[in-house]
């Protein structure tokens, strides 16, 4: 729209996610199914075009297939206003290898930024479930005069070793950005708080397209967005730090406003989704003011016959528990539970089919997966040690299509 900045998005969504295996023996990290309706490249794309970004291209690598159907088929913009959404597989511009790095990715891409001419370009993650109005970002950015500036969130010091860290000075120009290091630096307003990246980035082109040459031409480096090209920008003078906790995003309530997870392992998975059930949940789904958006299949409401229930759950379209109880549990689409069931604690992709008599606490089943009449899933530990997958917080895991007998 006239008066805005011409801005264009890079959603870098080509990480293997070898953390979150087996979820991703089948499909790319952000093409994982997420809160019982939507997949986790739908987060970042709903903060994006509801702050008004509609020229958004989506760098994707591993197993893409169905992230690039779900772009397609779901993420349809309005091409008369010269709007898109783009899903960009590697295209070995430069010679016939995989990108090297997230930076490699947007360097081997930087067609979409000469075609495109934007004067600003936002660089996001695919694999955080938050909400954030990114305009308001880019709004800081321009009036700092900075080359870069980095999302930062608050975390408490003991826990931001684990993160990319940013030591910034009370006016929010970044002095030195560490990758986790094993003393953080704290924020000028709190001793006891550091920021951390949360992997979102706004630049000035030019900034970032000197930034990309440099990189490139460089033998020794990683090609790394947060450990090449931030550290780069910071040494010279031209970084800039932006607060998620200055972020207002409309009907945020109190409880779930600035919350932001990387669901990059399966307990933090499962945790997030965790965050979803309860009377007043941690992240609510239910904000009509700032739409987590998506495409949802054309099935019936769900259904609950023969006294089956559900407590302190999400129930999807399509799905059906008869005769059995769900309890504290995100039951996704097209998922039957059957009379006697029990199902407690767990997450259910979609097409999940849970027989009679049968018991799943504590677990992720993936697409498809089978659960046999009177089967005992998060029960016996020394047996689905044996059978199935089981992150270090105790979740068990049965992959895409499995049986458990």
């Amino acid at each position: 729209m006239k008066g805005q900045p011409h801005v264009l998005g890079i959603v870098l969504a080509g990480g293997e996610g070898k953390r979150l295996w087996p979820l991703t023996a089948d499909r790319a990290k952000p093409a994982v199914p997420f809160g019982g309706n939507y997949r986790l490249i739908d987060f970042v794309l709903s903060n994006l075009v509801n702050a008004g970004m509609s020229k958004l291209c989506v760098l994707t690598q591993y197993k893409s297939h169905s992230l690039d159907r779900h772009i397609s088929t779901t993420w349809r913009l309005s091409s008369v206003l010269g709007q898109y959404i783009t899903p960009v597989p590697a295209q070995q511009r430069l010679g016939p290898r995989w990108y090297t790095g997230s930076a490699d990715a947007i360097f081997q891409s930087l067609n979409l930024v000469h075609d495109e001419k934007p004067d600003y370009i936002v660089v996001f993650g695919a694999d955080h479930v938050y909400r954030m109005d990114p305009g308001q970002m880019v709004e800081q950015h321009i009036d700092s005069g900075c080359g870069v500036t980095v999302a930062g969130i608050r975390v408490p010091r003991a826990e931001a070793r684990a993160f990319g860290c940013i030591d910034s000075d009370a006016e929010g120009r970044i002095t030195r950005f560490l990758e986790k290091p094993a003393d953080p630096p704290h924020v000028p307003d709190d001793p006891d708080v550091t920021f951390a990246s949360m992997g979102n980035y706004v630049f000035t082109t030019e900034a970032l397209l000197d930034a990309l040459r440099t990189d490139a031409a460089d033998p020794d480096s990683d090609h790394d967005m947060g450990g090449n090209i931030i550290p780069m920008l910071v040494d010279a003078g031209g970084a800039h730090v932006y607060d998620f906790d200055d972020n207002v995003v409309p009907g945020a309530t109190e409880r779930d406003r600035g919350y932001w997870r990387d669901v990059g392992t399966l307990d933090a998975y499962y945790d997030a989704h965790m965050d979803l059930v309860s009377v007043h949940p941690v992240f609510n789904l239910y904000n009509q003011a700032w739409p987590i958006r998506t495409a949802t299949p054309p099935l019936p409401p769900a259904k609950f016959v023969n006294g089956g229930f559900a407590q302190e759950s999400i129930v999807g379209p399509g799905s059906i528990i008869s005769g059995a109880t769900v309890r504290d549990s995100v039951v996704s689409s097209d998922v039957v539970v059957e009379s006697g069931a029990i199902v407690e604690g767990s997450v259910l992709l979609p097409g999940v089919r849970v027989g009679k008599g049968a018991v799943v606490r504590k677990a992720i089943l993936d697409k498809n997966v089978v659960v046999a009449d009177g089967a005992m899933v998060g029960v016996d530990r020394s047996h689905d040690l044996e059978h199935y997958t089981v992150s270090a917080g105790g979740v068990v895991v049965l992959g895409k299509g499995a049986r458990a007998e």
